[in-house]
């Protein structure tokens, strides 16, 4: 039996996680930063689940999140950073302010917990650490620098975690979701810049909040993505990077060849940099 900490669980992916995790038989510490958002989540597993208010962006939560974990349970086995959100911006809108936050929610705060529990993982010489990324990572889209590079800053955090913790027995893996039919494109997921200038009108102002309705028809299933993440940790084997639905990797598939292209386009190029032989 594992022990999960979860950020991120009022919906989504979150969610799916955290309900896939104690339909397992596992253990989970399902946090939201108002924990009477995962009160429907819990209340079925009294002896297994534990629900925890957690703001991500604040380092006392974050400690009492933690302690509480260990509290009830003694282990955190399994660690998910989650808890994200988007933010729609051209770069030279973006604000310095709105922008901070963004990377306090989707990299710092993760970058905080992972601190958090790795002290025990390394003690205990195992656990897991999963981060939640967005096909984003692979490839930004016009508005979406902010929130590309945020994700894509945490996917290569991962990257050098993986290899530092594997001589300690300790796993991390990053989870890459495509299009999934939760409430990220909602107007209260979705920041956008109010410093807007007319000349991004025509391109990122098509991408702004309110500029386009969520009709809830993505091909993803959240909860279908929480049991395949469950099932993964679970495996024998893990990805360094697991691509969740047929669209992301489809995406990331043609984003990764058109960058194999462009590098053998311009190789000679490039070569002329070296010294002369």
């Amino acid at each position: 039996m594992k022990t999960w900490l979860i950020t991120g669980c009022s919906s989504g992916i979150g969610a799916g996680i955290a309900k896939a995790v104690l339909k397992s038989g596992d253990q989970a510490v399902v946090t939201a930063r108002n924990k009477d958002k995962v009160m429907d989540i819990v209340k079925d597993y009294p002896e297994t689940a534990l629900a925890v208010s957690l703001d991500v962006c604040d380092h006392t939560s974050i400690q009492k999140a933690v302690a509480a974990a260990y509290e009830k349970f003694g282990t955190i086995d399994v660690l998910v950073n989650n808890a994200g959100y988007g933010y729609r911006s051209a770069i030279e809108e973006g604000e310095v302010e709105e922008v901070q936050t963004l990377f306090n929610t989707n990299l710092f705060g993760p970058i905080e917990l992972i601190k958090a529990v790795l002290p025990k993982m390394r003690e205990q010489k195992s656990g897991f650490i999963i981060n939640v990324t967005s096909i984003a990572a692979a490839r930004s889209a016009i508005g979406s620098g902010y929130y590309a590079s945020s994700k894509a800053a945490l996917e290569l955090l991962t990257n050098g975690l993986m290899k530092e913790l594997a001589p300690l027995g300790i796993k991390a893996m990053v989870v890459q979701p495509g299009a999934f039919r939760t409430r990220f494109y909602d107007n209260e997921s979705l920041k956008g810049t109010k410093t807007m200038i007319d000349d991004y009108e025509s391109t990122v102002g098509k991408t702004r909040p309110g500029n386009f309705a969520n009709t809830h028809q993505q091909a993803g299933d959240p909860d279908k993505a929480g049991e395949v993440i469950v099932n993964v940790v679970h495996g024998d084997k893990q990805p360094e990077i697991l691509t969740l639905g047929s669209d992301a990797v489809a995406a990331v598939k043609s984003t990764l060849e058109a960058k194999m292209a462009e590098l053998e386009k311009w190789a000679d190029v490039s070569a002329l940099s070296d010294f002369d032989k």
